[in-house]
């Protein structure tokens, strides 16, 4: 489980001063569900996963991820998350298999363990095909296949999707978004970060919506289209976010 309780991060610009790119944000999310964080490029997404897996420290509130506070316990939090972002940082000179079988050995797996999770993962995600490829001559697909393998090898509970699907071709983007519903179906807790709709409206059980680094709106898509009265997410979304766009602008 997720649990994030006001959780704020504040950074110094020279050029705009005091600038807080997560305001108060808290929301749960539960095993065996998709939470999906749903934003504008520069809505506070990216800033509050990264606190959630540890890689920031939030400047005010806390998070429990897996049973572990994010600042207590921030080791055990790495231990059981798993955390995929766009960029995908890959080891040029080591092949696919090499690259994943490396993060299972951090992990403290044994080798038999990693190969028969590097099999199962390959064959799920569609890689033996480029498995002993260097990474240095995949796709942008192929290395995005393999960042989620290196993320799953060692079984986390909890993952963790930054705008996975960025990038991508259709075919490439389809299998991801299949995968990422089976680590839900699997009874995995998982939050996904997105701009693109139509990917929260097929994967998503409950939703969030943020804006200025502050959580504007949550529930299931059927809760937004009762309350609105709208169907279509987008027109809930810009129903939602235009009047504090419209006052950031007056008050800029």
């Amino acid at each position: 489980m997720i649990e994030a309780e006001g959780l704020c991060k504040v950074f110094q610009d020279k050029k705009r001063g005091t600038v807080r790119a997560v305001d108060g944000v808290s929301f749960v999310c539960k095993p065996g569900q998709i939470y999906g964080l749903l934003g504008a490029n520069g809505a506070g997404k990216t800033t509050t996963l990264r606190m959630l897996s540890t890689i920031l420290e939030p400047t005010d509130g806390t998070a429990r991820v897996a049973g572990f506070d994010i600042m207590k316990d921030a080791q055990k939090v790495r231990q059981n998350i798993g955390f995929l972002s766009t960029a995908t940082a890959l080891y040029g000179r080591l092949s696919s298999y090499e690259m994943v079988q490396y993060f299972g050995r951090l992990h403290g797996l044994d080798d038999a363990t990693i190969d028969r999770r590097i099999n199962t993962l390959f064959t799920r995600l569609e890689m033996n095909e480029f498995r002993d490829r260097r990474c240095d001559k995949l796709s942008t697909g192929m290395k995005q296949k393999t960042s989620i393998a290196r993320t799953l090898i060692h079984n986390p509970q909890v993952m963790i999707f930054d705008e996975p699907t960025v990038g991508l071709d259709v075919m490439a983007a389809r299998t991801i978004v299949r995968f990422i519903r089976e680590c839900r179906d699997q009874g995995k807790t998982v939050i996904f970060s997105t701009h693109v709709m139509s990917e929260v409206e097929k994967l998503c059980d409950h939703i969030g919506i943020i804006h200025g680094g502050r959580l504007l709106a949550e529930g299931t898509l059927a809760d937004f289209r009762k309350r609105s009265g709208l169907h279509d997410l987008e027109d809930i979304f810009v129903e939602i976010v235009e009047p504090h766009v419209a006052k950031e602008t007056v008050a800029s």
